[in-house]
């Protein structure tokens, strides 16, 4: 089992940058392939980065792409995502997940953390 707690949310204004963090307690971390998903108002979760058990590959959806960067640390048991130029549509709860397997789909993922607040105000 893992589990996961974020951290780094919080209001930001329109360009501003914030880092979310995701600390991993309890299995072997580096098992786990580690995404960060997203939830809107009224809209479905959805998957905004991911990174490979050993953080060498790295998905992002195309909302995000030149914009987020996902990273991992094993070392540490951490994921983190580091979004740059945030706009208002980027007002979610952020949640960080855990799934041993090779898939972006929300109902892969085993482990979830109880999701981080992020509002970009206009």
């Amino acid at each position: 089992q893992v589990q996961l707690v974020e951290s780094g949310g919080g209001l930001v204004q329109a360009g501003g940058s914030l880092r979310l963090s995701c600390a991993a307690s309890g299995s072997t971390f580096n098992s786990y392939n580690m995404a960060w998903f997203r939830q809107a108002p009224g809209k479905e979760r959805e998957i905004v980065a991911s990174v490979f058990r050993n953080g060498g590959t790295t998905y992002y959806a195309s909302s995000v792409k030149g914009r987020f960067t996902i990273s991992r640390d094993n070392a540490k048991n951490a994921v983190y995502l580091q979004m740059n130029a945030l706009t208002p549509e980027d007002t979610a709860i952020y949640y960080c997940a855990a799934t041993p397997y090779y898939d972006r789909t929300a109902a892969a993922y085993n482990y979830w953390g109880q999701g981080t607040q992020v509002t970009v105000s206009s």
